[in-house]
């Protein structure tokens, strides 16, 4: 075990892990961080996507050691009630379905928007083929960036 120090959603912790855990686990199981999901562990699918150092990351296949020092967003850091523009555009388009891969894809969603408020239709289309949706929502999510940017263009 050794000790790692983050700043998650704003607050510093210390973590104490081996230093190969995925930094997903250490979300879920050391902070209880469960909005972001495991599903392929691979680093394919998106459903475990958090902002590390202001840029997208699969949590699964990054490790605690490389994550140190590090300062990670994760779902539950973009607002308290869940009522960020991206969550509140995903609610008006009625997007989930089954809901699992959906922090994924609003982390996805958040990092193009944070750094280019006005992508194209081809820009959205690149950022969120890298996340899977298996109820196939896609157009439903779609939509939902167009309510995400247009609200944060207001």
């Amino acid at each position: 075990m050794s000790s790692f120090k983050l700043i998650v959603n704003k607050e510093k912790k210390t973590i104490s892990a081996d230093p190969d855990t995925p930094l997903l686990w250490v979300l879920r199981d050391i902070l209880g961080l469960t909005g972001t999901k495991y599903a392929c562990g691979k680093g394919l699918c998106g459903s475990c996507t958090v902002i590390v150092n202001g840029k997208s990351v699969r949590s699964c296949t990054l490790s605690v050691a490389d994550a140190a020092q590090s300062e990670v967003i994760t779902i539950e850091g973009l607002s308290e009630k869940g009522d960020h523009p991206i969550q509140k555009a995903w609610m008006e388009a009625d997007v989930p379905q089954c809901g699992y891969c959906q922090p994924g894809f609003i982390m996805s969603a958040f990092d193009l928007l944070s750094k280019n408020p006005n992508p194209t239709e081809e820009e959205v289309n690149n950022v969120l083929s890298g996340n899977i949706c298996r109820c196939g929502t896609y157009s439903r999510i779609r939509k939902a960036m167009q309510i995400a940017v247009k609200v944060g263009n207001q």
